[in-house]
């Protein structure tokens, strides 16, 4: 059985689409940028806050980058969990791999303070051993660096560990960490790009993860 699951957070845990695109049409249509459909932004997240401004405003400067990101941060501190939820099964997930002595971290590219609010809300029964977000002395994913951080921070043989994700930044994280993946279709990629980044295995449901985990069904 695993020892230590990892899992990414955005498109993972939790359905965050509406609430980014939000925050991000909130900046753009503050300083005169059209605004984009909140569908689209499934393909704009998931290497940060900056990629997502830069994506979403690709002729911007560095100073306008500036100003949309500050807006975004502003807007999204008070709404980061107005349409936000767990995806289905999630919690009992969970809580079932916590019983079973299994230890549970976060990785994720969004930055540490709105990471540091969102957990608590949504999991305040979770005791996760780790919940690490974008800060500026760490490379975002792909880089491995956050999963060797909370790998210092509770160590386990990486061959006891989990990494669980729904892109293929995820998949390539785990990859370049030498660790376990699994893809999840729920998320905000499709299964091809899960498949293209050669994902360990790919899950429709949380009780597959259990599977994975070695857990008894």
């Amino acid at each position: 059985m695993k020892k230590l699951v990892i899992f990414d957070l955005d498109g993972t845990l939790l359905n965050t689409i509406a609430d980014l695109g939000n925050a991000c049409n909130y900046a753009l249509r503050t300083l005169g940028f059209p605004e984009h459909a909140l569908p689209t932004y499934r393909y704009m997240v998931g290497n940060g806050v900056r990629k997502l401004i830069e994506r979403a405003v690709p002729d911007a400067d560095e100073e306008t980058v500036e100003r949309l990101l500050s807006l975004f941060r502003e807007y999204y501190g008070e709404h980061a969990t107005d349409h936000t939820s767990p995806y289905e099964g999630i919690r009992d997930m969970l809580v079932k791999l916590h019983e079973n002595g299994v230890a549970l971290a976060v990785a994720t590219n969004k930055y540490q303070a709105a990471v540091d609010r969102i957990i608590p809300h949504f999991f305040p029964d979770i005791p996760f051993v780790a919940v690490m977000g974008q800060v500026e002395d760490r490379p975002v994913k792909p880089d491995p660096s956050i999963v060797f951080a909370i790998l210092n921070k509770y160590p386990t043989p990486k061959a006891d560990v989990l990494y669980v994700g729904d892109s293929a930044v995820d998949m390539e994280t785990a990859r370049r960490a030498c660790i376990e993946s699994v893809g999840v279709t729920w998320g905000f990629r499709p299964v091809s790009e899960l498949r293209g980044a050669y994902a360990d295995h790919i899950v429709s449901a949380t009780t597959e993860i259990l599977s994975i985990a070695g857990m008894p069904q």
